[in-house]
């Protein structure tokens, strides 16, 4: 059966006698979904009858097929009495044939499939207004750009080993994600202390895959690469602990942290094939009976999920070579070339704006906290010197490079999440490396001037970096810093959503590096705003503060019949107090919980922002208390334990 079936059509199928031809020969394939990404990362789904998909081929490749825009993640833009949005195929893609394994077709037997189309949506038939849109937008403008500014500045050209712009036929951008996850079997939730010992412990990290992990992981790993992403490898991560062979022969309490990883691929087919294994990840460990989660924080105080994504640009020579722009043309003399300098100035100088795409959400932000190698200090190392590479685990970007092959230079970014939307991260990077291109260009820098400049201490005056700021560090950023002097040399990171989106507004100079190229249009910005902060103040009113609530409730106060000592009087006095001042309204005060709630419904983010941070401290020393109060007690209800 799976040796008869096709997981994806590459560009050079989609004429529509092509299309067509393979719809009539694969018939199991009964539908076709445009698939359109709205500015929340979120994917369109429709389902298509095949047989109205043939009959109306040509129509439905060229204008797609309308939908009512109110009802994405596009506010502002696609109103209610203005909501029409059309999805427009995207044929320079590969289209992925999506199967359904729990329903097998009646004449052939084979598995269901959906034909899913990478689209474009288009408002009112002028403007894109979708997420896949902005990183093409952002392609378009590399594609002119380079060329032109390697032309303009010959001295760039020659630090890449070319001789002159003639030879260029393509500028390439690339990408390239890595995806963590957490698996479990359903309704367990393994105890935080156990996790915590078994990630210090390094217990699970790269250890063999046992039981319906295993083969669900390997069953992963094959369809991903039948659906042409070139899988490199599948592990274990540094959470979970160990399952447990049940008296029935099966596993259960199973909790384990996995990540995947596949080829690089152009920025915009990179993103799509993210999409696409993101779904393939969750339907296959389905059927093993296994939840995921692609969280950035699913479990507080235990290492979250990651997707560092992989940066780089390239050209294509007329010859068919292909030149790594990042790369110095001699590899044991420079770290990078200005290109490859000017992309990571830019990176870092602009980052206060980039950010807000990178981590958008509460869960995000809970991710990004010192301890578990999560960055959050705008920092970049390159290596200690051009032979020994870059392995600082603890900041932003890193260099990658191998001196023997200069095509694998890139930037490696760390901070984005599996629920990153990759498409508008790609796009903000790109835009911010730009800035920083033709900066450096314009200065004719050389390649070991431009090191000197990234390597400045705080206060150095060096061209383009802003004064009173480090960008390089090659030491362990948390344990060579206090947290005073990160804040002070590297900025201080955002504490909640609000901090983060309010840099777009805060610095009005980097946001329009964003708009540069009509890439980020100041519609599409206000819509993104917009759209973060609903979901940010609606997730704290009705699901953060409710699970707080919750939480507070659990942490009653538990009867002994003796040995009740001095301490444990005054240790349950502090966890009642916290109770009460988070929980309990009176008539002369609000508890914090009201007082957030109140601030949400006024729109006053601001406060509420600032009494988030307050709630997060209240509820992180509320539960130490209560650990503590619970472990000097001989007696501890099951219930409470």
């Amino acid at each position: 059966m799976e040796q008869s079936l096709i997981y994806y059509i590459p560009p050079v199928g989609h004429t529509p006698k092509a299309v067509v031809e393979i719809l009539q020969k694969h018939t199991e394939i009964k539908f076709v979904s445009l698939v359109g990404v709205d500015l929340g990362g979120n994917d369109t789904d429709e389902k298509i009858p095949s047989s109205y998909f043939i009959k109306n081929i040509d129509e439905m490749l060229v204008h797609g097929v309308q939908t009512d825009g109110s009802s994405v993640v596009l506010p502002e833009i696609a109103t209610l009495n203005n909501a029409r949005v059309d999805l427009i195929p995207d044929i320079n893609v590969n289209w992925f044939i999506d199967y359904n394994y729990d329903s097998l077709d009646e004449e052939t037997g084979m598995p269901i499939g959906t034909l899913r189309i990478p689209s474009f949506l288009i408002h009112n038939d002028t403007r894109r207004v979708d997420s896949r849109s902005i990183l093409k937008n952002t392609i378009e403008r590399f594609q002119k750009e380079i060329p032109a500014l390697l032309k303009a500045h010959p001295y760039a050209l020659e630090s890449l080993g070319l001789k002159a712009t003639d030879e260029i036929q393509e500028v390439i951008l690339t990408a390239a994600t890595e995806l963590e996850f957490w698996v479990k079997t359903p309704d367990y939730d393994a105890d935080v202390e156990q996790l915590t010992t078994s990630q210090v412990l390094q217990e699970q990290y790269w250890k063999r895959t046992i039981g319906p992990v295993r083969s669900a992981l390997e069953k992963t790993l094959i369809l991903l690469d039948k659906f042409g992403l070139g899988v490199e490898m599948g592990h274990k991560e540094v959470g979970g602990v160990k399952a447990k062979l049940a008296s029935s022969g099966s596993f259960d309490h199973i909790m384990e942290q996995l990540e995947i990883d596949w080829n690089y691929s152009h920025a915009l087919q990179s993103a799509d094939n993210e999409t696409q294994a993101r779904n393939i990840v969750k339907e296959t460990f389905m059927r093993s009976g296994l939840e995921v989660t692609f969280m950035a924080k699913p479990i507080e105080g235990i290492a979250g999920n990651g997707e560092h994504t992989h940066i780089g640009m390239a050209i294509k020579l007329k010859d068919g070579r292909k030149v790594n722009l990042f790369a110095p043309a001699e590899m044991k003399k420079d770290f990078m070339s200005p290109i490859g300098w000017g992309s990571l100035m830019g990176l870092l100088k602009n980052y206060e704006v980039v950010n807000p795409f990178v981590a958008s959400t509460n869960d995000a932000l809970n991710r990004l906290k010192p301890g578990f190698e999560a960055p959050v200090c705008i920092v970049a190392s390159v290596g200690h010197n051009v032979e020994i590479p870059s392995r600082n685990r603890t900041v932003l970007a890193g260099l990658v490079r191998d001196t023997n092959n200069p095509l694998s230079t890139r930037f490696e970014l760390r901070a984005p999440n599996p629920t990153s939307n990759t498409y508008l991260v790609l796009a903000s990077v790109y835009q911010a490396m730009l800035d920083g291109i033709k900066s450096v260009l314009e200065s004719e820098k050389t390649s070991k001037e431009l090191e000197t400049d990234f390597s400045k201490s705080p206060g150095e005056e060096k061209y383009y970096l802003e004064k009173n700021r480090a960008y390089r560090s090659e030491s362990d950023v948390f344990e060579h810093f206090t947290a005073e002097q990160r804040d002070s040399m590297f900025g201080k990171p955002p504490a909640t959503v609000w901090e983060n989106i309010s840099s777009l507004e805060k610095y009005p100079e980097k946001k329009k590096i964003l708009m540069e190229g009509n890439v980020f249009g100041e519609e599409i910005i206000s819509s993104y705003r917009h759209a973060v902060l609903n979901l940010w103040a609606m997730e704290l009113k009705n699901r953060i503060i409710p699970d707080n609530m919750d939480f507070v409730r659990a942490c009653r106060r538990i009867p002994q019949t003796d040995n009740v000592s001095d301490l444990d009087v005054v240790t349950w006095e502090k966890i009642n107090q916290l109770r009460n001042y988070l929980m309990k309204d009176r008539l002369e005060e609000k508890s914090l919980f009201t007082q957030i709630r109140e601030s949400i419904d006024n729109m006053d983010f601001e406060t509420v922002s600032k009494l988030q941070i307050i709630m997060s401290d209240k509820i992180n020393e509320l539960g130490q208390l209560y650990a503590a109060y619970k472990k000097n007690l001989f007696e501890v209800p099951d219930t409470e334990s």
